[in-house]
């Protein structure tokens, strides 16, 4: 798919954290769009969305200039109190342009000088490697989420075609980790997945979210109902895993791999940590 690239120039950065993510004092999207176009992905009824009359996924707005604006905004609102910022909210922070344009990390440099209490980097792209000589430098203030929906690459290509192999995000969380950035897995939404899912994340991480379109979508699964995503799941005949009972697959595959406080479910998943 061939993605629409458009440069922005925002006078703001950071929004208030609210619904969903009102754990956090800010949200932070460097990009606006995302080319990597998953059929699930709630933003597509969101206004960014709907207001744009283009398909989601076919454009992406480069904010340049954020850099300066976000020095300014951490300055003024650390003033105030206790800044914790999740990124990224209706974007990944990670799109494919990140390579050449590098928003994010000029965001990450700023962070690195005037740091957040906590800074949660939510990204299904393997380019977030790139940055761990600034994420080390966060320390325990920063935690890289990395969603993985299901482990196999068939189920993958039937929902997010223009996403990055699960593969590669498993070999990326393992480099995190030998590097020592604090990461979870999160299989946010729950697809389709075998029984040995558990097993390929043992020893990449010590923490996983599990979230699915019912609990995480903001509306109680009416948002992704509208997106037609279910008839995904009837074209390859798993029918079953599109009901609010299927996340209790998953959840009790990883009960017997990992210890149940490491298991975190929806919202709890995303909260910054204390």
């Amino acid at each position: 798919m061939n993605t629409k690239l458009l440069y922005k120039f925002p006078k703001t950065l950071m929004n208030k954290g609210s619904g969903f993510l009102s754990g956090y004092s800010h949200t932070l999207n460097p990009y606006t769009g995302c080319a990597f176009s998953c059929s699930y992905c709630y933003v597509r009824q969101m206004p960014v969305s709907t207001f744009r009359k283009q398909e989601w996924g076919t454009w992406v707005d480069i904010k340049k200039s954020a850099a300066e604006v976000l020095r300014k905004e951490l300055i003024r609102e650390k003033k105030k109190g206790k800044v914790t910022i999740f990124m990224s909210s209706s974007t990944d922070p990670y799109q494919p342009v990140e390579h050449k344009e590098e928003i994010t990390r000029s965001l990450l440099e700023v962070m690195v000088e005037i740091q957040p209490d906590f800074l949660f980097v939510q990204t299904r792209s393997p380019l977030v490697r790139r940055d761990i000589d600034l994420l080390l430098q966060l320390k325990e203030k920063v935690r890289v989420s990395m969603t993985i929906e299901t482990d196999s690459e068939t189920i993958r290509k039937w929902f997010t075609p223009s996403a990055p192999p699960i593969n590669a995000r498993l070999k990326t969380l393992q480099i995190l980790a030998d590097a020592g950035v604090p990461t979870q897995a999160t299989i946010a939404p729950i697809l389709p997945s075998s029984e040995a899912f558990p097993e390929k994340l043992i020893g990449l991480v010590d923490r996983v979210c599990i979230d699915d379109f019912f609990m995480g979508d903001g509306s109680g699964g009416r948002r992704t109902q509208k997106l037609g995503v279910s008839n995904i799941y009837e074209k390859i005949d798993l029918n079953e895993w599109y009901s609010p009972d299927a996340y209790k697959i998953v959840y009790n595959r990883f009960k017997k791999m990992f210890p149940e406080e490491k298991i975190h479910l929806s919202q709890q998943g995303f909260l910054p940590f204390h």
